[in-house]
């Protein structure tokens, strides 16, 4: 299979982390550059004839969410640039908290910006560096840049990969058939049958060409690592940070339950996100593991535009209660996580109108009371319920008989790795780094410029 196939379903496995856009990036032995990118999801972006056209023996690929900002064209990773070294291609996972920063020196410095991602500044750096090698190039722009960044680059058939100090997002190295293979997850690796190598460590830059896999360090490695992909944003097929997303779920679900007091007849999960942490809290707790839900696995994600009502319908087509399972019973909802809570307290109203007698909302995470600088899709604080309403405030909103959520040391008893390994900035406020320089938007020259930040995915050469 080709590079450039590949790539396609390495995409496919790991739609989850970006459902606007798509795009692969080829290099060919004339040491040309070859692209197609789309809005969209993989599936509709791609035609095989798309691919076809896509001939190379080195590419990369990218799905992408924003979490501020802009979803266009000319957003679409991976960015593709030609500087005075050659061509070179860029896809990148993370937040840069300077970019505004930075943004306002390049261009005052002549840089012309054709996006409004941060993206592009790393693109702008390398070009810009005097250095006499790209690695050199690189390694400079590193020096400059703050944030999250999981990066991959395509420079001359060349790849490589790069992982922030603090190692916010994940990035793993495969190999299949002697060709290696970097991506955000190793679910990505099992559709492809490839074999599982490695992680990227923090602070580290491979790069993988005619002489093979080299490894070098351009920063020391610090604590960081999103603790957040591991309560949710993950496929729990995947390993991330050295461990089973699935069995660490599962054990923040035997946590929840034993930091729990509330009899019941039976455990729900809210699918998909719910599935694992109660099917936890069950064995735990030794209350009966239900699917008092249903999931319609057919409803895309842009259906109508949300109103009220249309919030209601959308949320009754996706999700479905089994009155059997739930009709005069107590019932445990076991779900991830509360950001607004509508979504919520919508769902708890079909579970009561399905004949629940009793509902206690149960949370596999610590409240969420502050906004993700790094990558993730929560909204200002202002919007977090968690933020500004007391437990028992949110229980009320909820309209739900009790409401847990799993303590802050709980979930670190349930992941491998000790507290000073991950960023819990979401739940605590504490992040891992200085903030000073973090913005929603860059506003330069009289415009609006929003920063945006990526899940980018599959590389293979």
């Amino acid at each position: 299979m080709d590079v450039a196939h590949l790539t396609y379903y390495g995409l496919y496995a790991l739609q989850h982390r970006g459902q606007e856009s798509a795009g692969i990036v080829v290099h060919d032995a004339g040491n040309e550059v070859h692209f197609h990118k789309g809005m969209g999801l993989v599936s509709k972006v791609f035609t095989e004839r798309d691919l076809e056209g896509l001939k190379g023996k080195a590419a990369i690929g990218h799905v992408r969410y924003s979490t501020c900002g802009e979803s266009n064209k000319k957003n679409i990773q991976p960015i593709v640039v030609q500087f005075s070294r050659g061509k070179l291609a860029i896809a990148h996972n993370g937040n840069l908290i300077n970019a505004l920063e930075l943004f306002k020196r390049l261009e005052e410095e002549g840089s012309i910006f054709q996006t409004t991602t941060d993206t592009e500044i790393f693109a702008h750096l390398i070009a810009k560096s005097k250095h006499r090698s790209f690695e050199g190039r690189v390694r400079q722009a590193l020096t400059q840049v703050e944030g999250a960044y999981s990066l991959v680059l395509l420079y001359n058939g060349t790849l490589y990969g790069i992982r922030d100090p603090n190692g916010f997002r994940p990035l793993i190295l495969g190999n299949l058939e002697g060709s290696y293979i970097l991506a955000s997850e190793t679910c990505a690796l099992d559709l492809l049958g490839a074999e599982f190598i490695r992680e990227i460590e923090p602070g580290e830059m491979i790069k993988i060409g005619p002489n093979g896999l080299e490894s070098s360090k351009f920063a020391e490695k610090k604590g960081g690592a999103c603790i957040f992909e591991l309560v949710y944003f993950a496929r729990p097929d995947s390993r991330i940070f050295n461990q089973s997303v699935y069995q660490a779920r599962i054990r923040m679900g035997e946590q929840l339950a034993r930091e729990s007091t509330t009899e019941a007849d039976v455990v729900i999960p809210v699918p998909d996100s719910g599935v694992a942490a109660a099917i936890g809290f069950a064995r735990a707790s030794g209350i009966p593991y239900e699917m008092g839900l249903t999931r319609n696995h057919y409803v895309g994600r842009t259906f109508i535009q949300p109103s009220p009502e249309i919030r209601d319908l959308r949320l009754k087509i996706k999700l479905n209660p089994v009155q059997e399972a739930l009709e005069g019973k107590r019932v445990i909802v076991v779900d991830d996580s509360i950001v607004r809570g509508t979504t919520c307290k919508q769902l708890i109203k079909l579970i009561r109108k399905a004949g629940a007698k009793e509902i206690h909302f149960k949370v596999s995470s610590p409240p969420i009371q502050h906004p993700c600088f790094f990558g993730i899709d929560t909204p200002n604080q202002s919007q977090l319920v968690a933020a500004n309403h007391s437990i028992d405030q949110v229980k009320e909103f909820l309209e739900v008989d009790s409401l847990q959520y799993l303590s802050l040391e709980g979930l670190h008893a349930a992941v491998k790795g000790g507290r000073a390994s991950y960023c819990n900035g979401c739940f605590t406020g504490q992040y891992p780094m200085s903030l000073s320089g973090a913005s929603g938007q860059w506003s330069v020259g009289g415009r609006s410029l929003p920063v945006i930040s990526h899940q980018y995915d599959l590389q293979f050469t």
